[in-house]
């Protein structure tokens, strides 16, 4: 067990050092972040000064190694536009990024779980192909495309929701389910596999035998351990719906971490793109790495695989 949990945490490092370089070389191939930040009539030396003064005028490696010894004592940098700690801004937009991600979670298994068991429970049926139906647009509509047209029908004709911005719930509402709707698709395929997994196994033909009614085999046995993907997949998403809602944040202008993905991407603000993207890496390798760690120790036989 110890071996298992040294190897994951050393794969962990390896992918954030990889999305660190990545990262890191990707923002520098945009252009020149001086020209944004300069006046229009800005002379040479005075573009020079901006590129000194940000670290700029130095070669690629020395800005890499500067950026990573920083990172490792928790500074990610200062904004070029904000003039604040990346770390910072982030934390100001993290709670609104987390209200968005836990309603278009909530959104996606309210959605996903019981049409999963449906299909799963009827399966080769109607119902089964009326959830299919559902999936199969889940993963091909657009989650923009979605977004506008909540926005055409339910505040331009119906008036009920505002068009964009941060509130009271009701600013919520069609935001989650642009982004939910996409993961609640997954979550339905997810849920009947497992499902159909389950309810094929030798413990619930054996109950079946015994003759408990469906119902009790399906809640009491079935569900219960066919959900344990599924609320793993929950928690990974959850984590990538929070810092990865780029384009549906800034469709309803939400204040969140996306749509200060977008700002830093679109002004070529270094520090912040790299500390955006860095911090939403650690998340997501943070949160896979304690999935690992849990399964090894509910089943013994993922501690032999590499």
């Amino acid at each position: 067990m110890p071996q298992f949990i040294v190897r994951r945490v050393l794969y962990s490092i390896v992918t954030l050092f990889i999305l660190s370089a990545t990262i890191f070389l990707v923002v520098r191939f945009t252009g020149d972040p001086v020209a944004l930040m300069a006046e229009a009539s800005a002379r040479p030396e005075d573009l020079d000064r901006i590129r000194h003064q940000w670290g700029l005028d130095r070669s690629w490696p020395v800005q890499y190694v500067t950026f990573m010894q920083n990172a490792f004592r928790g500074e990610l940098g200062k904004s070029f536009n904000y003039r604040l700690p990346v770390t910072e801004l982030y934390f100001q937009r993290l709670p609104n990024s987390l209200t968005l991600g836990l309603a278009a979670t909530l959104i996606s298994l309210l959605i996903g779980v019981p049409a999963g068991i449906i299909s799963a429970v009827k399966v080769n049926s109607r119902w089964d192909n009326v959830a299919k139906g559902i999936a199969l647009l889940g993963l091909s509509i657009p989650g923009f495309w979605l977004g506008l047209v909540l926005i055409l029908v339910f505040s331009v004709w119906l008036r009920w929701l505002p068009t964009s911005g941060a509130g009271d719930w009701r600013h919520v509402v069609m935001p989650a389910l642009a982004l939910g709707w996409y993961f609640a698709a997954s979550m339905l395929r997810l849920t009947r596999s497992s499902m159909l997994e389950v309810l094929g196994s030798e413990y619930i033909k054996l109950a079946r035998l015994k003759g408990l009614p469906d119902v009790v085999v399906i809640a009491m046995h079935a569900f219960k351990n066919a959900l344990i993907p599924v609320f793993t997949l929950a928690g990974v998403n959850m984590v990538v719906m929070v810092n990865a809602a780029v384009i549906i944040e800034v469709i309803f202008a939400w204040p969140g971490i996306g749509r200060l993905l977008y700002e830093g991407i679109f002004q070529r603000d270094f520090p912040l793109v790299q500390g955006v993207v860095i911090m939403a890496g650690v998340m997501i390798v943070g949160i896979n790495l304690v999935v690992d760690i849990l399964y090894a120790f509910i089943d013994p036989r993922i501690r032999l695989t590499r």
